[in-house]
C-alpha cells in the first residue's frame, strides 16, 4: 500500500529538517527514482500553468458583439444598402481594426504567466537513489533534496538542510542586496520571504553552496503564488469603453425607435409606404454616427504615439483616456522617483564632514577616495570595457576617486590586486590585497568593531577610543536621518602573507580612514512632476520593498507627503484589517509603504478601486505582476523592469522616469477633451439632417424631402471625417492640469455636450441649412404641394447638402474649445484642422459640380447667389457657440465669486 503524503499547501517549510522529513516521507539522502517518479504523477510538473484555457476563436468572435460593432455592421449595411460598396468596405475594415486590438489585449495575462515561467531553470542537481545526478528542473517533487550552488537559478522552494548561500530575492521582493540563507538558524517569526532558512523558486544563488529539501512545486511555490494572482480577475473595460458603449447602445435605441415609429407617421401623413419607408432609413442613417468608432480608435492611436515618442509605450488604446481621469499614482522608489545611480554627497574624515566638492583640496579625503576604490571590481565607462559595468555602490566610489583627482584604473587595480575578500552579505563588508596593503570597505555596523586605530587629521594612526567611536556612530545615525547610505573605509598594513593567510586572519588590528555617504538622488524632472500632479488633484504614494526611512526621505524630497511622513511597513500593512487599511487611505495623506508584499501592494491598489479611485501602479519586478494586471493602468519599467512586468503592464516607461507618467496623465486628458470635441462635432449635425425629414412627414409631403439618403452618407463618412479626426489632434487647452480629475462615472456625452451640440449648434445649423432649402424653393416660385422641376429639386437639396457642410465648418472651429474662447488656443494653430476643411470643401464641390457625382449623389450646380446665400454660415455658427461658452464662462466666474463668501458664511 502506498504511503500517504502531506500535500505541499499544508507542509510547515519553518518547522525543524528531522520534522520536515517526517512529514514529507523523505531522508537526508533524497528519493528513490521510482517514488518520484509516483510523486511526480500526484503532485504534477514543476512549472506554472494556467488557471482556464482560453479558446481564442471564441474569444476573436466576442469582439463582434460588441455594441460598437454592432452599430457599424447596421451602418455597413446602410451603406451597401446606398448602393456605395466602398463606404461599406471601409466601415468592415474599422470593425475587423477594432476587434483585432481588443482580442490582443485579453491575451495579455496569459503572456505574463508564460513570461513567469522563464524564470524557472530547465535543470536541477538532485539527491536519488543517494547519487547526485542532474533532472529536469520540472520533474522535481516535494521531498527532493536538490544542491544549491553559486549562479544556480533556485527550481523550487524548499528549506535548507546544510550550508549557507547568499541569494538574489530581487524577483520577489523588489530588493537588490543579496539576502543570507542558512541551515543552522533558530526560527524567528515575521514574512515568509524573511525566514533566513528558506529559499524560493525563480530566485538566484549569488554565493555560497548549500543542500535544501524541496518543500513546494509548481503553483504551491511563491512565484506560482504570483502567477494565480497575476490571472485573478479580468481586465476591465475603461471608463471611456463604457461610457460609449453605453451611448450608442442608446443611439441605436433611439435611431431604430425613431425610424420605426416615424413609419406610420408618414403614411397616415398622406405619403405612399415607399416613401415613408425612404423617410424611416433616412432618419436612421441621419442619428446613427458612422464616424464615432473610427474617429475615436484613430484618436487613441494618436494619442498612442505621441506618448511613445516621449517615453511611454502604451500597449492598449483605451488606456490613454484611462491615463486622464487617473486619481491616485502609486509609484516605486528606486529608478522611478530616483536616478538608480548612487552619487557620494559626503565624506567624514577625521572628525571632520567634507563635501565632495572641496574635498578634493584634502590630502585625506584623497586617500580616503583611493582606498574605497581600490576595494572595488566595477569598472567606468572606457576603462577596459565600452558600457562600464559593476555595482552601482561601487561605480559611485571609482566617480569619487576620479572627482577628487586621484583616478583608479580598473586595469592596473586588477593587475596589481593579489586577494579578493568578495563581498559577504552576512558580514556586510569587501576586502581586497594588494601587496602588503589591505583595504576594506562595508557597513560600518560591521567594519568599526574590527578597527583598533583611526586616521587622525595630522595623518597619524591615532587609538580609537570610545569617545571617538561615539563620534562615528553619531555620523552615522545624522547621515541615515537624512536619506543617505554609509559605507566605513578602513585598511591594514601588513606583511602580504599574512594579509592572504584568509579572510579572518586578515581582517583585523584595521585602521579607520573614515566614511563615506551617498545617496540615489531623485530625478531632476520628479519634483515638477509630482506638483504637477499635485496641482491636477492627483495623490502619489511611494509603494517600495526599500527600507522605510530612506524612502519616506526620497519622498519628502521630491514633495510627496507635503512635509508629512507617513510610513507604514509590511509587516503593519499584514496586520491591518480592510476598514482600517480603507481608512488609512481615506484620510487624504500621501503614504510611503516600505518592505511591501505582492499581496500588500494588490491590497493597496483593490482597496484604493474600491473608492472610486482610478489608480496608476508603477513596478519592475515578477513581485509587482499582480498589482499592475489589476491596477487601472499598470506602469512597468522598460529598463530595469522584467519581462513579467512588462507583460502584466499597459504601458512601458522606456526612461523609467515618474515624470514621464505625469506627462502620460496630461496626454491622457488631452485625448479625453478631444474625444468630447469631435464627438461634438459629430453630433452637431444630427439636428440639421434630421430637421429635413421631420418637415417632410409633418408636412405630409407637401414639402419634398430636402436631403436624400445618400448625401447624408457623403456627410457622416465624407465631408465630417477628416475634420473630426483633426480635432483628436487639437493641442491642450488652458488649465488642463489645473483642474481636479473627472469622475469615472462622468460621461463623454452628457447632458452638458449634448446641450452645446442639439441645443446650441444643432439648432442654429438646422435654422440656416432648412432657410436655404426653402430660399432656393421660393426663387423658383414654389408653392407647398406643387410639383417641382427635377432641377430644381435636386438644386434645392444640393442647397441643404452644402449648407449642412458649410456648418460643419463653422462647428469645427467652436469645438475646438471646450471652456476657453479659441483666441486662447490660436485661430489657425490646428494645422490637421485647416487641411481637413480644405478637403472638405473639395470634396463637397466634386460631390456638386462633377457629373460622374451628380449622378450618384442627386446633386446640381450652385450659382454665385446661392454660394453667397452659404458663405455667412460657417461664422454664424461659430459665434453663437462663441457667445454661448463666454455665458458659460461668466457663470463660473461668478459662482467662484461667491464660493468664498458661503464659506465664510458657514463658519
Amino acid at each position: 500500500m502506498a504511503q500517504t503524503i502531506t500535500a505541499p499547501a499544508e507542509v510547515d517549510e519553518r518547522q525543524p529538517p528531522t520534522e520536515l522529513f517526517r512529514h514529507l516521507r523523505s531522508t537526508p539522502g533524497g528519493l528513490r527514482s521510482r517514488e518520484a517518479a509516483r510523486r511526480l504523477t500526484v503532485y504534477g510538473p514543476n512549472e506554472l500553468s494556467r488557471r482556464q484555457a482560453r479558446i481564442w476563436p471564441r474569444q476573436l468572435l466576442a469582439q463582434f458583439t460588441q455594441p460598437l460593432a454592432v452599430l457599424l455592421m447596421v451602418a455597413a449595411v446602410l451603406a451597401w444598402a446606398g448602393h456605395s460598396p466602398a463606404l461599406a468596405v471601409a466601415v468592415v475594415a474599422v470593425i475587423l481594426l477594432n476587434a483585432g486590438f481588443a482580442f490582443v489585449q485579453e491575451r495579455q495575462a496569459e503572456r505574463a504567466v508564460e513570461a513567469l515561467a522563464a524564470f524557472l531553470p530547465l535543470s536541477a542537481r538532485v539527491m536519488r537513489d543517494g547519487e547526485l545526478v542532474e533532472v529536469p528542473g520540472r520533474d522535481l517533487v516535494p521531498g527532493d533534496v536538490i544542491e544549491i550552488t553559486e549562479g544556480d537559478r533556485i527550481c523550487a522552494d524548499a528549506r535548507l538542510i546544510d550550508g549557507s548561500v547568499a541569494v538574489d530575492l530581487s524577483t520577489l521582493n523588489g530588493e537588490s542586496l543579496p539576502a543570507v540563507r542558512t541551515a543552522d538558524t533558530e526560527h524567528v517569526p515575521g514574512p515568509l520571504l524573511e525566514a533566513r532558512e528558506l529559499v524560493f523558486s525563480g530566485t538566484s544563488c549569488t554565493a555560497g553552496q548549500a543542500r535544501a529539501v524541496v518543500t513546494h512545486t509548481g503553483m504551491h511555490t511563491e512565484i506560482g503564488r504570483i502567477a494565480a494572482l497575476s490571472q485573478r480577475g479580468h481586465t476591465e473595460a475603461s471608463p471611456l469603453e463604457r461610457q460609449v458603449r453605453r451611448a450608442t447602445w442608446i443611439i441605436a435605441a433611439v435611431a431604430v425607435t425613431a425610424g420605426v415609429a416615424f413609419l406610420p407617421i408618414g403614411v397616415l401623413a398622406g405619403l405612399g409606404w415607399a416613401a415613408a419607408i425612404t423617410f424611416s432609413i433616412g432618419l436612421i442613417v441621419a442619428n446613427v454616427p458612422e464616424g464615432l468608432l473610427p474617429t475615436i480608435t484613430l484618436a487613441l492611436a494618436a494619442g498612442v504615439r505621441a506618448l511613445a515618442r516621449s517615453g511611454a509605450v502604451v500597449k492598449r488604446l483605451s488606456a490613454v483616456e484611462t491615463l486622464g481621469s487617473t486619481t491616485v499614482i502609486c509609484t516605486d522608489k528606486t529608478g522611478t522617483l530616483t536616478e538608480n545611480r548612487m552619487h557620494v554627497t559626503h565624506l567624514w574624515v577625521a572628525g571632520r564632514e567634507w563635501a565632495v566638492a572641496v574635498a578634493g583640496r584634502d590630502r585625506l579625503c584623497r586617500e580616503l577616495a583611493v582606498a574605497a576604490a581600490t576595494c572595488t571590481t566595477a569598472r567606468l565607462p572606457g576603462d577596459g570595457v565600452s558600457a562600464g559595468g559593476g555595482d552601482p555602490t561601487e561605480l559611485a566610489l571609482l566617480r569619487l576617486a576620479a572627482a577628487l583627482g586621484v583616478p583608479v584604473s580598473g586595469s592596473s587595480r586588477d593587475s596589481a590586486r593579489t586577494v579578493l575578500y568578495a563581498f559577504d552579505p552576512r558580514s556586510k563588508r569587501m576586502s581586497t590585497v594588494t601587496g602588503g596593503h589591505l583595504h576594506v570597505k562595508g557597513a560600518s555596523e560591521s567594519v568599526l568593531p574590527l578597527c583598533t586605530r583611526f586616521l587622525d587629521d595630522s595623518g597619524r594612526f591615532s587609538a580609537l577610543t570610545d569617545s571617538i567611536r561615539d563620534e562615528v556612530a553619531a555620523a552615522v545615525d545624522g547621515y541615515a536621518r537624512t536619506g543617505l547610505r554609509v559605507l566605513a573605509v578602513a585598511q591594514r598594513i601588513a606583511e602580504p602573507d599574512l594579509l592572504a593567510a584568509g579572510r579572518e586572519a586578515a581582517e583585523k588590528d584595521l585602521t579607520l580612514l573614515g566614511l563615506v555617504a551617498m545617496v540615489d538622488p531623485p530625478r531632476e524632472a520628479v519634483p515638477a512632476a509630482v506638483a504637477a500632479a499635485h496641482r491636477a488633484g492627483i495623490r502619489v504614494h511611494v509603494i517600495t520593498g526599500d527600507y522605510g526611512p530612506t524612502a519616506a526621505e526620497i519622498a519628502a524630497q521630491v514633495g510627496i507627503g507635503d512635509g508629512r511622513r507617513r510610513v507604514v511597513t509590511g509587516a503593519e500593512l499584514e496586520q491591518m484589517d480592510d476598514a482600517d487599511l480603507d481608512h488609512l487611505l481615506g484620510d487624504g495623506q500621501e503614504i510611503v509603504f516600505a518592505r511591501s508584499s505582492p499581496e500588500g501592494k494588490l491590497r493597496i491598489c483593490e482597496a484604493l478601486r474600491s473608492q472610486g479611485h482610478i489608480v496608476a501602479m508603477t513596478g519592475d519586478g515578477v513581485n509587482d505582476a499582480p498589482a499592475l494586471r489589476h491596477a487601472d493602468i499598470g506602469v512597468a519599467m522598460g529598463r530595469s523592469g522584467t519581462d513579467v512586468a512588462r507583460e502584466a503592464a499597459t504601458m512601458v516607461l522606456t526612461d523609467d522616469n515618474f515624470a514621464t507618467i505625469v506627462r502620460a496623465v496630461e496626454a491622457g486628458r488631452r485625448v479625453y477633451d478631444n474625444v468630447r470635441k469631435f464627438v461634438l462635432y459629430i453630433f452637431a449635425h444630427a439636428v440639421p439632417e434630421v430637421v429635413p425629414f421631420l418637415i417632410f412627414a409633418l408636412s405630409g409631403g407637401a414639402v419634398p424631402l430636402p436631403l436624400t439618403v445618400l448625401q447624408i452618407l457623403a456627410i457622416d463618412l465624407g465631408t465630417e471625417t477628416l475634420p473630426a479626426l483633426a480635432l483628436g489632434r487639437e493641442r491642450a487647452e488652458p488649465g488642463l492640469m489645473s483642474r481636479p480629475p473627472r469622475s469615472p462615472k462622468a460621461g463623454v456625452i452628457d447632458g452638458r455636450l449634448l446641450l452645446r451640440a442639439w441645443g446650441v449648434l444643432g439648432v442654429v445649423s438646422a435654422v440656416l441649412v432648412t432657410a436655404g432649402f426653402f430660399w432656393v424653393l421660393w426663387r423658383a416660385g414654389w408653392e407647398p404641394g406643387a410639383t417641382l422641376p427635377g432641377e430644381v429639386y435636386a438644386q434645392a437639396t444640393t442647397m441643404t447638402f452644402a449648407g449642412i457642410v458649410a456648418c460643419q465648418v463653422g462647428t469645427a472651429f467652436a469645438a475646438r474649445t471646450d471652456h476657453a474662447s479659441l483666441r486662447s488656443v490660436g485661430v489657425f494653430s490646428n494645422r490637421l484642422l485647416l487641411g481637413g476643411i480644405a478637403f472638405e470643401l473639395v470634396f463637397t464641390a466634386a460631390v456638386i459640380y462633377l457629373p460622374p457625382l451628380q449622378a450618384v449623389f442627386d446633386t446640381a450646380a450652385l450659382g454665385g447667389a446661392e454660394l453667397l446665400f452659404l458663405a455667412p454660415f460657417p461664422l454664424l455658427v461659430w459665434g453663437a457657440d462663441e457667445i454661448f461658452r463666454a455665458w458659460r464662462r461668466r457663470r463660473g466666474a461668478d459662482a467662484t465669486k461667491e464660493a468664498p463668501s458661503c464659506e465664510s458664511a458657514t463658519s
